[in-house]
């Protein structure tokens, strides 16, 4: 059987997914680090009054929500298209650069 070419309709559903998907772990993000440090307000790169540890822990719990929160959008986002069109919208299966 000869592969059939995805519909372009995949660029505009993995735009929404990821605006979506980036805003949800924006929210997870800023409970997380309520629960962790009990702080309203994560550390920046350039909170002078933080240290090294805080920041570096606020960037890798960041770092792992949004990537999760992008792999769970990317992801739903391929199997909805693959149900709807019977295409995978990838075309390898070597994932992202």
């Amino acid at each position: 059987m000869k592969k059939r070419k995805l519909p372009l309709v995949y660029k505009p559903v993995g735009f929404l997914l990821g605006w979506s998907s980036g805003a949800l772990a924006g929210l997870a993000f800023r409970k997380a680090w309520k629960m962790i440090r009990h702080e309203d307000n994560a550390p920046d790169a350039l909170d002078r009054d933080r240290g090294w540890g805080e920041i570096v822990l606020a960037a890798a719990v960041q770092g792992a929500i949004f990537a999760a929160a992008r792999s769970v959008a990317d992801r739903t986002g391929a199997k909805a298209i693959e149900r709807s069109t019977g295409v995978w919208p990838a075309e390898d299966r070597r994932g992202r650069d």
